[in-house]
């Protein structure tokens, strides 16, 4: 097999030399065991923060394989759980191929991965960003009908399903990207109410002023830095902020941190974060519920696949310099 490795800790915006591409002899399925071979790999920003130290988990260590969802096919098995031909979903990283005794291997079923349901979906809008997005606006944004919904990064993997799951509860929603493409996806794909083109913006904080005059209910938070301090500024009384992730943050040096706080005092403000994985137990109700919005036409996801397996340490960088247009994965 073939697996990206960490070669040395990034400083900054992750680079080629960061990583080494390394070849191992796999040894055949032992009883119990089945050789998988993947087929897509995804890139996640907050993986980037274990690439330098702890993080939601442990630092990953020098040498180790880049940790990340994929999906590839059994090629060979002695497993009754994993059979030839399968369609499976897990942890691979960033890898070519894998044993597996099929712990923590999900077996795709075609009847549900079908249509419009691809089996990439199962590491995107199914997998860890669909979900980020449906516990965190439902369970910590706590949104009631009427209210109003903003979401940075909002043509991400992430922003876009809050965005069209906010719609679903009836708030009023206000989408942040960068660049006229990506707005346009926001207002006119995603449908938000409205949508701010951050980049052609000098003031974003007046920006949002004019696209939610009565204010913010509540903040879904990709970005961090500038977008959320604009964010605070623009919250209503007993305004939540929802943190998904901070891209903006995660390359810097000296993180730039917030700098409007008394607001938090003035407004009763809340923030706080998550790491999917605490709602573990729940991932079945949540990809029911957004397997059926897909089913019926209400959710839609994009997908950006970048095809070959040498350009993963590029695919990856490029999160960070907002390349990716909908959810980022390397074709092997």
């Amino acid at each position: 097999m073939r697996h990206w490795v960490l070669a040395h800790r990034p400083d900054g915006l992750p680079k080629g030399s960061d990583f080494r591409l390394e070849r191992t002899s796999l040894p055949a399925p032992k009883d119990g065991e089945a050789l998988i071979a993947v087929d897509f790999v995804s890139v996640d920003p907050g993986m980037r923060s274990r690439l330098s130290g702890d993080s939601y988990a442990a630092a990953l260590g020098l040498g180790e394989t880049v940790e990340s969802a994929g999906v590839g096919h059994v090629v060979e098995s002695r497993s009754a759980r994993l059979p030839e031909g399968a369609t499976v979903m897990g942890g691979f990283g960033w890898t070519t191929h894998a044993i597996s005794d099929g712990r923590g291997i999900q077996v795709l079923d075609p009847a549900i991965f079908s249509g419009r349901i691809t089996p990439t979906a199962s590491i995107g809008v199914l997998g860890i960003p669909g979900l980020t997005a449906y516990f965190g606006l439902t369970d910590l944004g706590r949104p009631k009908a009427g209210e109003t919904l903003l979401v940075s990064s909002a043509a991400g993997p992430v922003g876009a399903t809050a965005v069209q799951i906010g719609k679903k509860l009836g708030l009023t929603v206000i989408g942040i990207a960068g660049g006229a493409a990506k707005t346009s996806y926001v207002r006119d794909d995603l449908k938000a109410d409205a949508a701010i083109d951050y980049r052609a913006e000098s003031d974003l904080a007046a920006a949002i002023k004019r696209a939610a005059p009565d204010g913010v209910d509540i903040y879904f938070d990709n970005v961090g830095g500038e977008q959320l301090d604009a964010a605070i500024l623009n919250l209503k009384q007993g305004g939540r902020i929802v943190v998904s992730g901070q891209v903006s943050e995660y390359n810097a040096a000296a993180p730039r941190g917030i700098r409007w706080v008394t607001p938090f005092i003035t407004k009763r403000l809340r923030m706080e974060g998550l790491v999917v994985y605490d709602y573990r137990k729940r991932f079945g109700e949540a990809q029911a519920a957004i397997a059926g919005w897909i089913n019926d036409g209400s959710l839609s996801y994009r997908e950006e696949i970048v095809a070959g397996f040498e350009r993963l340490p590029e695919a990856f960088a490029g999160l960070f310099r907002g390349e990716n247009f909908g959810r980022r994965l390397v074709r092997i």
